[in-house]
C-alpha cells in the first residue's frame, strides 16, 4: 500500500510523472491549474517523492519525480482507487480505473513506467528504444563536440528515469569503453544539483560524461 496523498499532492505526481522531466511552477499552473507550493510541496519533499529547487532570476520552483516519486506512481497504480476525501468525484474514481488498465498493460508487456512516460522522440523525429539509446539521444543534443564533455547534471532531466536506471546503464557502457567517466576537478564550482547528478564509479563522485562513438 502506497502512502495516500492529497488530490492536489497526486495530481502534481501524475503530472510530473507524465511530463518526465523538470517541471517549472509556473508551466504546471498553465497545464493543470495550480502550483506547487506550501505544505503539499514540502510534503512531498520531506517524503522523498518530490525533488524541488528554485531556479532562474526570480527564484521559482521546480520540480521533479526521484527514483521514490516514480516507485510511489507504479505503486499507486494498483492502490485500489483514489485518496479517501470528501467530494470525492466520479472523474478521481474514472482516473483510478484508468490506471488499473495501464497497470495491466505495463505488467503485460513487461515495462516500467517512465518507458511510457520518458522523452517521446529524439530531435530527427526517431522513436528512442530502450535506455541506452535514450541517453545518446540526450548527449548528441546537449555535446558542443565530438567526444565532448556533457554534465550528468543536464543529462538526467532529459531522460526522465530513475536515477539508479541511468547509473547501471552508465556504469555499463563505461565497464565496456564506450563512455568515460570524470569528475569536476573545481569541487567548489559544483552546486547541489551537481552533486545529486554525479554518479559514483571506484569509491569517486563523477560529473561530466563523454561518448567515444555515436
Amino acid at each position: 500500500m502506497t502512502d495516500r496523498l492529497g488530490h492536489k499532492q497526486t495530481a502534481a505526481m501524475f503530472t510530473l510523472m507524465v511530463l518526465g522531466r523538470e517541471v517549472p511552477n509556473q508551466e504546471l499552473a498553465e497545464l493543470v491549474g495550480f502550483t506547487l507550493t506550501g505544505t503539499e510541496r514540502t510534503g512531498l519533499n520531506k517524503l522523498g517523492y518530490v525533488d524541488s529547487e528554485r531556479t532562474g532570476p526570480k527564484r521559482s520552483y521546480v520540480h521533479q519525480l526521484s527514483d521514490s516519486g516514480w516507485a510511489w506512481c507504479e505503486k499507486e497504480l494498483v492502490a485500489g482507487g483514489p485518496p479517501p476525501q470528501r467530494g470525492q468525484s466520479p472523474l478521481a474514481t474514472a482516473l483510478y480505473v484508468l490506471l488499473g488498465g495501464l497497470d495491466g498493460y505495463l505488467r503485460r508487456e513487461n515495462k516500467r513506467l517512465f518507458h511510457v512516460f520518458g522523452p517521446g522522440q529524439s530531435a530527427n523525429g526517431s522513436q528512442p528504444g530502450d535506455l541506452e539509446e535514450r541517453i545518446r539521444v540526450a548527449y548528441r543534443e546537449l555535446v558542443k563536440e565530438p567526444r565532448g564533455w556533457v554534465g550528468l547534471v543536464d543529462l538526467r532531466p532529459k531522460l526522465g528515469a530513475p536515477a539508479s536506471e541511468v547509473d547501471a546503464v552508465l556504469k555499463e557502457l563505461s565497464r565496456a569503453g564506450k563512455v568515460h567517466l570524470v569528475p569536476e576537478d573545481n569541487r567548489k564550482a559544483l552546486t547541489a544539483a551537481d552533486h545529486e547528478a554525479a554518479i559514483r564509479v571506484g569509491g569517486e563522485d563523477n560529473h561530466f560524461v563523454s561518448f567515444e562513438a555515436l
